[in-house]
């Protein structure tokens, strides 16, 4: 987060300039007890005055991006984030400070929410106005709000694209785009009529999910994005962060409706999301360990330069031979004796009866620095004779059939899993998917078996 734009204090008396300053660093640095002592010694006419100077506290994703060369910026956050505040700040900061009317269109994804969310609500323009100290006239019959000075904003419905049919704008705030029954005709029909002004802009604050739409979006070179999390509103309670990531957190639902990341799922691929999120279960459910009766480590070392990553996966079999993931614990940028030394650690952690270690690359190699960190590792040294999407095509029928969960969440191996296709291409982050690899290496000594004579793996 920023400081305080200087710019923004002159009119304040000395005092007030200073307790502002000192509350907007404050809840910069998420100093609760600092923010909490600033508080009380400020007035209540003091606290409307802050609350105002939404520049002063903002999360940077929230401030209108610099530069002339874009047409939509989306804001692409987390629920709670401050979505609505923001898309108020900026139509308001639109209609009143350019010295001449504007029309503006508000799309929400119904005209109930347009209303009760973007105009009325706790966040919405009619606030936000007024801690501006600007009134606005808002006439419900008509969806119409009317600024002086002769700016005028007019309610849309993402269910209705009939409706932008005809009218211009200079600007447009889109809220909840993903929410929208009929996204593309809404869209195409809103940017139709974006032609009044000099340069139309049209601001999308949304909760990502995977729609056609989104996507396009996000692809169009004259599209300018800002993210934000849930947990970077400085004003949300802590409590209430704290209880969404202890339930949330590193799930398909968090990451999406917390984290504000765009979740989807590659063509052909061998997991899903709604797959993994169907797999999961709690660790508790395991009694801390207790239910298994086997856990193996898998490792596929860097294939090359210190730089790369060596994924190193704990998975574990209870006695009704249910495979489970029980943690990740892969690294990035070691030497060879650091990434073993992860490896051993990992192994003390679950009490692993064995460490599976592809050697495809480094041959004897790998086993050898394993060895030299710890003699005593229950090392076997693995070669794979297909690629690592083939090889995981037997795991991934056991997470189909029940056989095989999550115990707990593991968000950067689940991205790659997501990556891993039916045609054994690779299309998740990262160059090779080298933690779910060590995951398939765990699994299948635990839950797929191997052809006897030679390690690798028993298709069905």
């Amino acid at each position: 987060m920023r400081p305080p734009p200087p710019g923004r204090w002159r009119a304040r008396p000395a005092r007030i300039e200073a307790q502002f300053r000192a509350l907007a660093h404050a809840l910069a640095r998420r100093d609760q007890a600092e923010a909490e002592r600033l508080i009380a010694k400020m007035s209540p006419a003091d606290l409307l005055l802050f609350d105002a100077c939404f520049e002063a506290w903002a999360h940077e994703g929230q401030i209108e991006p610099g530069g002339a060369g874009w047409r939509t910026w989306l804001m692409m956050a987390g629920r709670g984030y401050g979505k609505t505040r923001a898309g108020a700040e900026w139509i308001v900061r639109l209609a009143t400070q350019h010295g001449r009317p504007v029309r503006i269109a508000l799309v929400a994804a119904t005209m109930d929410e347009a209303r009760e969310i973007m105009v009325e609500g706790e966040s919405g323009l009619f606030r936000v106005g007024a801690l501006a100290g600007i009134r606005a006239l808002w006439e419900p019959s008509r969806g119409r709000l009317s600024w002086p000075g002769g700016s005028v904003a007019m309610i849309f419905s993402g269910e209705n694209p009939d409706g932008l049919r005809g009218p211009q704008h200079h600007y447009a705030w889109c809220d909840e785009l993903a929410k929208w029954a009929r996204p593309e005709e809404t869209w195409d029909n809103l940017q139709m009529g974006l032609r009044a002004g000099e340069r139309p802009r049209t601001l999308v604050t949304t909760t990502p999910r995977p729609i056609p739409l989104l996507k396009r979006l996000i692809g169009e070179p004259r599209t300018v994005i800002t993210r934000g999390r849930t947990d970077d509103n400085v004003t949300l309670d802590e409590d209430f962060c704290a209880a969404m990531a202890e339930s949330y957190g590193g799930t398909l639902i968090g990451r999406q409706e917390l984290g504000g990341e765009l979740l989807e799922d590659v063509e052909g691929a061998l997991w899903t999301r709604a797959l993994i999120e169907r797999c999961r279960v709690p660790m508790a459910a395991l009694d801390g360990g207790r239910a298994l009766r086997r856990v193996v480590v898998g490792v596929d070392p860097p294939a090359g330069s210190s730089g790369d990553s060596c994924g190193i996966v704990a998975c574990g079999v209870d006695g009704d031979g249910v495979g489970y993931v029980l943690g990740d614990h892969s690294v990035r940028g070691l030497s060879p004796e650091g990434w073993a030394q992860a490896v051993v650690r990992a192994a003390a952690a679950w009490e692993a009866d064995r460490v599976v270690a592809e050697n495809n690359q480094g041959g004897d190699m790998v086993e050898s620095v394993l060895r030299t960190v710890d003699p005593e590792l229950p090392v076997r040294a693995v070669r794979a004779r297909f690629g690592k999407g083939r090889r995981a095509e037997p795991v991934a029928i056991r997470f189909m059939r029940g056989q095989a969960r999550f115990a707990g969440a593991f968000p950067e191996l689940e991205d790659e899993l997501c990556g891993l296709t039916a045609g054994g291409a690779y299309a998740g982050p990262g160059r090779s998917p080298d933690r779910a690899d060590a995951m398939v290496w765990a699994l299948t000594e635990l839950i797929c078996g191997r052809p006897r004579g030679e390690p690798g793996i028993r298709f069905l």
